[in-house]
């Protein structure tokens, strides 16, 4: 399980991805975004492990997720889904994953081909503000927390272009 903080990215600052133990698995850079519209994770020896960043070409938010340098995916929003929001995590190939449920609120599961991968709740957790991510055994990790960072970006994005909402 990793824990991450919620709505980080209207402050934009920097934050750690804890295991359930707290330890430190991963280091996430918010200020990048905010100059650099990409936002970094560096292991605990601040490597750069992986990016997202947003798109600035494109019909849709679409997030590219780049994991040791190699594009690893794209996140985008579905087109006609009625009544939610789903996000797709299109990866090369055929095993795109899709983001289901409610997505605002960090209560949403993650599939491929059907069957869950990756579940976000907040609900496990008494830590405000922080939301955990359970994955399964032989999906990669990078790619299920640069999808939820990149997830995150989109909502916010779209949260501050209808304040209203």
């Amino acid at each position: 399980m990793y824990l991450i903080r919620e709505r980080f990215f209207a402050i934009g600052d920097d934050f750690d991805v804890l295991d359930e133990h707290g330890n430190k698995l991963y280091r996430v850079d918010g200020k990048v975004f905010s100059v650099r519209g990409r936002v970094v994770i560096e292991d605990p020896s601040g490597e750069e492990v992986a990016s997202v960043h947003r798109q600035l070409i494109a019909l849709r938010a679409t997030y590219e997720i780049r994991i040791g340098g190699e594009k690893a995916a794209e996140v985008r929003k579905k087109l006609f889904t009625p009544f939610r929001d789903k996000f797709t995590i299109d990866v090369p190939g055929p095993d795109d994953l899709e983001m289901k449920g409610d997505l605002l609120d960090h209560e949403y599961v993650i599939e491929q081909d059907g069957d869950e991968v990756a579940a976000v709740s907040k609900r496990w957790l008494t830590v405000r503000d922080t939301y955990a991510v359970k994955i399964a055994e032989g999906i990669n990790p990078l790619l299920i927390i640069a999808g939820v960072l990149a997830l995150d970006l989109a909502l916010d994005r779209e949260k501050d272009a209808n304040p209203s909402d």
